[in-house]
Formats: structure tokens, C-alpha cells, sequence
């Protein structure tokens, strides 16, 4: 079974910036819509990027994080610039992924998430 993988999280300094990415486990898979959430204590879920042009992030990271991805690498990101301490909590990637060895696979995953630490 396919999975997704984040990395990228850690802890930084107010105004710093983190790169956060995340993989397919299995190569035989592309991506095809994605979308960033993070989940921050005392908030529910929050949708900070889409590759959906039509998707609303929240105002609070307008400007400030944009979503990219590598086709040829088969990885999606995450880059977060003048991070503030409101924005830590747990980021996760979700997923619409296609193809498997059949490539007729399609799956809708969430990735295990990973932490991130804005200090003042």
C-alpha cells in the first residue's frame, strides 16, 4: 500500500523560514492534487496550500507559504517564509495519488505529519 511521507519540519526562529516536503513511498505513483494542512493547538484542521487554484488557504499564510512540486523528483512542497510563532503545530500532506503498477490505482492518503516550531 502507497503512503505519504513528510519531512522537512523542525524547529526555527520567528522570521525564519522551512521547506517542507513530501513523497510518494512507492515511485509508481504521481500526484495529483495536494494540499497542506496544519493543525495548531486549540484550532481545528486548517487548509494552508492547495494545488487547487481554487482552494482558499487561510488569511494567515497568504503571502507567506507556497506550495511546488517536482514531477521529475515526485515530490510536492511546502515553503514557509517569515514564520511566526502562531504558526506552530503539526503539518500534514494530503493527497490524490494515481497510477500503481496497473496504473489504474487511485487513492486519497493524509501523511503522519510533521512538526513545526516557530520560536519568538
Amino acid at each position: 500500500q502507497v503512503q505519504l511521507v513528510e519531512s522537512g519540519g523542525g524547529l526555527v526562529q520567528a522570521g525564519g523560514s522551512l521547506r517542507l516536503s513530501c513523497a510518494a513511498s512507492r515511485s509508481t505513483f504521481s500526484f495529483n492534487t495536494v494540499e497542506w494542512y496544519r493543525q495548531t493547538p486549540g484550532k481545528a484542521r486548517e487548509l494552508v496550500a492547495s494545488s487547487d487554484g481554487n482552494a482558499n488557504p487561510v488569511d494567515s499564510v497568504k503571502n507567506r507559504f507556497t506550495i511546488s512540486r517536482d514531477d521529475a523528483k515526485n515530490m510536492v512542497y511546502l515553503q514557509m517564509n517569515s514564520l511566526k510563532p502562531e504558526d506552530t503545530g503539526v503539518y500534514y500532506c494530503a493527497a490524490h495519488l494515481v497510477g500503481g503498477r496497473s496504473g489504474l490505482e487511485s487513492w486519497n492518503l493524509s501523511g503522519q505529519g510533521t512538526q513545526v516550531t516557530v520560536s519568538s
